[in-house]
């Protein structure tokens, strides 16, 4: 059941709250998977609130529903290797075991919010693990996958922009394309 402290609407109906690239990788899921394009909600919020705190707060929603995500990177003879790290909102990744382990580099690293930014082609408080550019990594916490006891099902996720949020099932997010699941990727 999906919160109701806001309108959720069906997210291709509203490319207008998606990033572009972000629309882009739900319209291409949707043509495989055709649930995709029910399932995944988009409900437009206030900007300043985009931070997942805040809108929890303010939108009366599950801290245990959001789920975070963190663009990370490092190095490996010379070549950089990035990946995205989703996890829920009351856990943290673990960039300095799992994610470091994973990316096969000495030293990992959240990228700084400029270049996250630039390079995702998505607003800070907005990035998400749908339209990542193709190189990057995926990396979801296996319990997103989970009904949490707390909140449910549905997972809260960015939209690409910080005006808009993503509902959708966490063990659908967990099968798009490209998403590795991880145990142990979050920290409590």
């Amino acid at each position: 059941m999906a919160p109701v402290s806001l309108t959720w609407l069906r997210a291709l109906d509203r490319p207008d709250l998606l990033a572009p690239s972000t629309a882009a990788a739900l319209t291409s899921w949707a043509s495989t998977r055709p649930e995709v394009a029910d399932e995944v909600r988009v409900a437009e919020i206030d900007p300043d609130l985009a931070d997942t705190a805040a809108m929890t707060e303010a939108y009366g929603l599950p801290l245990s529903a959001s789920v975070n995500c963190v663009l990370v990177a490092g190095r490996r003879a010379g070549d950089e290797r990035i990946a995205a790290a989703a996890v829920r909102a009351t856990t943290r990744a673990d960039v300095n075991n799992a994610v470091k382990r994973l990316l096969d580099v000495r030293k990992a690293s959240f990228l700084p919010m400029d270049r996250a930014v630039a390079d995702s082609g998505m607003e800070y408080g907005g990035i998400t693990p749908l339209g990542l550019p193709p190189e990057y990594r995926v990396l979801v916490d296996a319990s997103v996958q989970q009904p949490h006891p707390d909140s449910g099902e549905p997972v809260i996720i960015g939209s690409g922009l910080r005006r808009s949020k993503l509902l959708l099932p966490g063990a659908l997010l967990a099968s798009a394309p490209g998403v590795e699941v991880v145990d142990g990727l979050a920290l409590a």
